[in-house]
């Protein structure tokens, strides 16, 4: 199933609507174009978006009170961290192949098994139950 685009709609007044259009027309963009942006922007980072206005964005305000400025704001990882995390996804390629060899293996044995036309006899595990001789394989 593909993705298929949804349509948002909400009010601002005209202030609002006149300003948003000149940065749109700024920027050489439609209305539409300026909100998909910010959108996936938003998505993008987990709805962590801090608007400022250009000139405040890397002059140190960052309005997020904490000083440095930044934005978005840095993590450092302990490099444990980052080989734990390097293990676990090379962990994760080798499930994930070992997965693919077993369903080419499952592909293998349905082919096989649909290939079979000429199977001697099938016995069902039930219907041993209910026989008094002994059935012996082989």
């Amino acid at each position: 199933m593909g993705n298929k685009n949804k349509t948002i709609s909400f009010r601002v007044n005209e202030d609002a609507f006149d300003a948003l259009r000149d940065i749109a027309e700024e920027r050489d963009l439609s209305l539409s174009a300026v909100f998909r942006d910010y959108v996936d922007t938003l998505v993008t980072h987990d709805g962590k978006v801090e608007v400022v206005p250009e000139s405040g964005a890397g002059a140190g305000s960052g309005g997020g009170g904490d000083g440095d400025g930044d934005f978005p704001p840095t993590v450092e990882v302990s490099k444990s961290f980052v080989r734990e995390h390097e293990r676990l996804e090379l962990e994760a390629e080798h499930l994930r192949e070992q997965l693919d060899e077993q369903k080419a293996y499952i592909d293998h044995l349905r082919d096989r098994l649909d290939g079979e036309d000429d199977v001697e006899e099938v016995v069902h595990l039930e219907e041993l139950d209910d026989e008094d001789e002994p059935y012996q394989l082989g």
